[in-house]
């Protein structure tokens, strides 16, 4: 069988680097899905809208360069840790697809793209192909006494601080956006040095920081 995609997420996250590790977490994050030439027909968007949210099925399209392995290692165990590919959301995966639910916002209305999907709290970089969307059904996808692995361990959050400089760049909704992401930690769960300056883009921005113990400290934004 032969996919294709039928639309392409935009987001204020173009690389890997800050990319939350799963759906939901940085509900802050706003993003649209703008469907391919093909698609755009607001006959299949009918009643999309009685939905609160939905099911994306997507290409890790920034891993083609990464084989398939049947045991892994995820970066929240430190990158030491080898757990089977199936008991995981690795990249890495034989078909290199992914699943994330997001909340739907609404449908925005173009003059140049058509019916456009806006919703938050995606985990996807910018750009990433989708290749189907399913709505969230909440008496069925709902599972009473589901249990989550290794996603359960928490690690807790940092504190986060923003230079005035940095902060005045992003609007209220961005700022707390990256904020929330910022808070996750963003870089690998085995790198521990205070004195590294880390960036990743971010809304047209490159966000430059370090981390020392369970501060954060955004040290200065630049524009891409």
């Amino acid at each position: 069988m032969e996919i294709r995609p039928i639309a392409y997420i935009r987001t204020d996250l173009p690389s890997k680097f800050g990319v939350p590790r799963q759906s939901g977490l940085v509900e802050e994050l706003e993003a649209t899905i703008v469907f391919e030439p093909q698609f755009r027909t607001d006959d299949a968007l009918r009643g999309i809208e009685e939905y609160s949210h939905l099911w994306l099925i997507w290409e890790f399209s920034q891993n083609k360069e990464g084989a398939w392995s049947p045991t892994v290692r995820p970066p929240r165990l430190g990158g030491n840790t080898r757990l089977g590919v199936f008991a995981t959301r690795s990249p890495f995966r034989p078909n290199s697809l992914g699943l994330s639910c997001v909340k739907l916002n609404g449908i925005i209305k173009t003059a140049d793209k058509g019916s456009v999907l806006s919703v938050s709290g995606a985990d996807l970089a910018d750009m990433t192909p989708i290749y189907d969307i399913k709505p969230y059904l909440a008496l069925s996808d709902r599972i009473d006494g589901a249990f989550g692995g290794i996603s359960e361990r928490d690690t807790g959050l940092l504190n986060v601080v923003i230079n005035e400089d940095a902060a005045g760049l992003f609007d209220e909704k961005k700022l707390a956006a990256l904020r929330r992401v910022l808070e996750l930690d963003p870089r690998p769960a085995y790198h521990n040095d205070p004195e590294r300056i880390y960036g990743f883009p971010f809304a047209g921005f490159e966000i430059k920081f370090k981390v020392a113990g369970d501060t954060l400290t955004v040290i200065r934004a630049e524009k891409t």
